[in-house]
């Protein structure tokens, strides 16, 4: 049984390399990039990964599919460039391969923002499914994207440590990119957002996350964040109506 590790990126240069070292356990790593213009993919190769440069063109599933199809290993594990796969998960890893216990499978995600290891709120540990039999997943959505197959979900014990956020320009840019995809995910959809809900839905996700959720035992940084994704809500849902008022307008001028 072949494992490969799989790795999507796109100007990772700054974690590239710890993402590669701690998977090195692998018998391929296999860097999917999109175009990056710093030194992601010559950084890559020397750590030993295998290069395809593929456009992502907004579409994160897409990717994803389209890595499977270059890769012949019998099973795959789908690692982002800023997480880190703990030393423990590879002998759980060759234990499952070597059973041919065919699953998919969640790991644990241990998120650490700006330092800080989140255990509460929106950015406490998630369970992303990862591992799985080559052949038996497909991928779908433009963002937040999910497997899809018939197999069952199983749990691995081991986990990531996945360092979402190291700086507060990225952090933004991130907040820029996903507002706007998700904003036309749901327009595609055929969602749309009213005013109300630009004036609701923002202080909901903020109570959500720093009480219901206990972000507030995280400290300064889980209010801080808990603050962010009310301003995040609000965003996506602005950028929504306006895709809203914006077709109405170009309608309205064509009629003419």
């Amino acid at each position: 049984m072949k494992l490969a590790v799989i790795i999507l990126t796109h100007n990772e240069e700054r974690h590239i390399e710890a993402c590669i070292r701690s998977a090195s356990f692998a018998d391929e790593i296999l860097v999917i990039d999109d175009d990056s213009t710093d030194r992601t993919a010559e950084i890559a190769r020397s750590a030993g990964a295998r290069v395809i440069a593929h456009p992502l063109a907004g579409d994160f599933a897409g990717q994803r599919n389209f890595a499977l199809t270059q890769t012949d290993a019998d099973w795959v594990l789908y690692v982002d460039a800023d997480e880190r796969v703990q030393p423990e998960t590879e002998a759980e890893l060759r234990r499952i391969m070597a059973e041919d216990a065919r699953a998919v499978y969640e790991i644990k995600r241990i998120n650490v923002a700006f330092g800080q290891r989140m255990y509460y709120g929106g950015h406490r540990p998630d369970y992303p499914r990862r591992f799985f039999p080559r052949d038996a997943v497909r991928w779908e959505g433009l963002v937040h994207e999910r497997t899809v197959s018939d197999l069952p979900v199983r749990r691995l014990k081991g986990s990531l440590l996945h360092y979402t956020y190291t700086d507060w320009d990225r952090y933004f840019q991130k907040f820029n990119q996903y507002t706007t995809l998700m904003a036309e995910r749901q327009y595609a959809d055929g969602k749309r957002a009213s005013f109300l809900k630009i004036l609701l839905d923002p202080p909901f996700a903020f109570f959500r996350f720093y009480i219901l959720q206990r972000g507030f035992l995280d400290g300064r940084l889980g209010f801080i964040l808990a603050m962010t994704h009310g301003f995040y809500t609000m965003v996506k849902y602005i950028k929504l109506h306006y895709m809203e008022t914006d077709s109405d307008s170009l309608t309205s001028f064509r009629s003419a």
